[in-house]
């Protein structure tokens, strides 16, 4: 099976500082892959690597076999890749639904049929019962929420999580997890950046580990919780899955 996203030798610098350091990796069609690593590791200039927000300064990205590095991000939105961020950024004017149906817009033509869509979406996410709020009104847990409905109401192929779960109560992780962790089956591939530690190392089905910009280890879950340069570097102490 050809790789869905390919990343190689991709490094980023901004001045004097190597962000993202000759980084590879691929993420398969259907998979979960985690992406951790220490505050400031890289891990969310990878991200707006892949989205288009900013260009590598060197190596190659391809989506579907294609190269997209140096893409404007609505082109890269366009063949598919969807990404939340860290801190929420909606549109605080406009009610929840509206916000959602700017996202359904890049691919439904009509209001109806973005009104549809934002609504299912809405659903999907838990927060139906708010359409009509106005997002300036929303709890940072709720804004989470919404981050992810704008990002799948693009109906994507990849879709980048940017710790989705701060701000969550337990009971929230838990319902987010599951979802979370149902979207492959549904055709939607994911890559998840997230200090929840306890629920992506639960969910993901492969992990990626960056510590100052390079990718220090990769493997399963169980590996990575017991691998000595990820507990040195992130973990603190080997964690037990079981």
């Amino acid at each position: 099976m050809s790789a869905l996203l390919e990343v190689r030798h991709v490094s980023r610098s901004f001045r004097t500082t190597l962000a993202v350091d000759d980084a590879s990796f691929e993420v398969q069609p259907g998979e979960l892959l985690g992406l951790i690593g220490p505050n400031g590791a890289g891990k969310s200039t990878l991200f707006n690597l892949v989205a288009g927000v900013i260009a590598p300064s060197s190596g190659q990205i391809l989506f579907d076999g294609k190269p997209i590095q140096g893409w404007k991000s609505h082109d890269i939105a366009r063949v598919g890749v969807a990404r939340t961020f860290q801190i929420p950024k909606p549109y605080r004017q406009l009610s929840v639904i509206e916000n959602v149906m700017l996202s359904a817009f890049l691919r439904e033509k009509s209001i109806a049929g973005a009104r549809r869509l934002a609504e299912a979406t809405l659903a999907d996410v838990g927060l139906d019962a708010y359409g009509g709020s106005p997002a300036s009104s929303l709890t940072v847990g709720l804004l989470k929420r919404l981050e992810v409905a704008r990002a799948l109401a693009m109906r994507p192929k990849l879709v980048l999580f940017d710790e989705i779960m701060a701000g969550l109560t337990p009971t929230e992780v838990g319902a987010m997890t599951k979802f979370v962790a149902g979207l492959p089956a549904r055709g939607i591939t994911v890559i998840w950046v997230e200090h929840v530690l306890y629920a992506i190392m639960k969910t993901a089905t492969r992990m990626v580990v960056v510590n100052r910009g390079k990718k220090i280890a990769e493997g399963t879950p169980t590996e990575l919780a017991r691998h000595p340069e990820v507990v040195k570097a992130y973990l603190g102490e080997e964690m037990d899955l079981a």
